[in-house]
């Protein structure tokens, strides 16, 4: 299912799932190639999403591709990149660039939330055999649970800085498509504002990464989270959207390049 760079798709694969209404009504208007899907009326979708807000989700998605650029509105909505990656019918990887690892047990027994979602993945997903973290600290990769490490590879963002993390990278697969999940939490305050604690990273560094990673495997598709809060005052909130929507101008040509 993988596309290699130069192939040409339909730009209905192309969407942003609007939860909060923190993209502009107008988006279609001034993003040419990109669809807006409201889920703005969708129950049971912050934070943790039900059996039947996942379906409703799903169904909303359905008519869409999965080669595309997907915008999942903010960090509450990680868990998306599980529905979206459902649809991947043969063996692949998941590069996830986050500033957290997305693999706790959920506090809500049987329901995915946007801390576990990740998690859930590796436990349930025949397909996904092997997943690249960029960006956690030290510390978060510790805790992770032991039966998760023979799938995953983490990369602390103190080793991304340190040019310290040649193993990890050779340990790599390159023999499977991938599909890039995108967390801006793990940019730094420059880049991005979102509604969790973010990174250090920059654009410059999250770009050099994701052009190797073109460079040596076929991509499925991408998706980006991380908006800020609608609640936030209203003088932070106009800054904070200017530079959201700025990054994700950035991503958005970026990525448009290669898929």
């Amino acid at each position: 299912m993988g596309t290699q760079k130069g192939n040409k798709r339909n730009n209905k694969d192309n969407y942003i799932l609007d939860f909060t209404h923190i993209y502009p009504d107008d988006i279609e208007e001034k993003v040419k190639g990109v669809h807006r899907i409201d889920c703005s009326d969708i129950q049971g979708t912050n934070l943790y999403v039900t059996q039947e807000a996942a379906n409703e989700i799903r169904r909303r998605i359905r008519p869409y591709g999965i080669h595309g650029i997907h915008f999942l509105d903010n960090g509450n909505y990680h868990y998306v990149t599980g529905i979206i990656t459902e649809r991947i019918r043969q063996p692949y990887m998941l590069f996830l660039f986050d500033h957290h690892t997305d693999m706790q047990r959920p506090m809500i027994h049987d329901l995915v939330s946007c801390g576990s979602w990740a998690g859930e993945m590796l436990r349930r997903r025949n397909m996904l055999r092997q997943m690249v973290l960029v960006g956690p600290s030290p510390a978060q990769i510790r805790n992770l649970p032991e039966q998760m490490r023979e799938k995953v590879i983490c990369i602390s963002m103190q080793k991304m800085e340190n040019h310290s993390a040649e193993e990890e990278i050779r340990k790599i697969r390159g023999d499977l498509p991938a599909y890039i999940s995108i967390d801006k939490d793990v940019l730094d305050w420059e880049c991005a504002r979102t509604n969790w604690d973010q990174g250090s990273m920059n654009l410059e560094m999250l770009g050099k990464i994701v052009e190797g990673v073109f460079r040596h495997q076929q991509v499925i598709g991408v998706d980006i989270c991380g908006e800020c809060s609608l609640q936030e005052p209203a003088g932070k909130l106009a800054e904070d959207i200017r530079i959201d929507a700025r990054t994700n101008d950035i991503l958005y040509h970026f990525f448009s390049a290669y898929l």
